[in-house]
């Protein structure tokens, strides 16, 4: 009888923990796709934010050559100003 009640309880303990390691299963599957779906959405915003950094730096790249350019322009038209001054001083 003794037997019993003690193959009863353990059974019960059995029982009890094959419940929660099917739960705990459950939770881990349903926690791993999750992950997989972070990490492609983690996966596809880094790639947009590179994309973004190059473009940025492309367009920082161009500007400073437009503001290089302007620059150079602005120095030929002030020297040009004053070759003109001159030339209608001297005639």
């Amino acid at each position: 009888e003794d037997l019993r009640e003690k193959r009863e309880g353990i059974n019960r303990q059995i029982l009890k923990e094959e419940e929660e390691k099917a739960r705990i299963q459950r939770d881990l599957s349903v926690l791993t796709d999750r992950l997989s779906r972070i990490n492609e959405s983690l996966a596809r915003k880094v790639q947009a934010r590179n994309e973004y950094d190059g473009t940025i730096q492309e367009t920082e790249a161009a500007y400073m050559k437009i503001l290089e350019g302007s620059q150079t322009l602005l120095q030929v038209l002030k020297r040009e100003s004053v070759n003109l001054s001159k030339k209608k001083q001297a005639s």
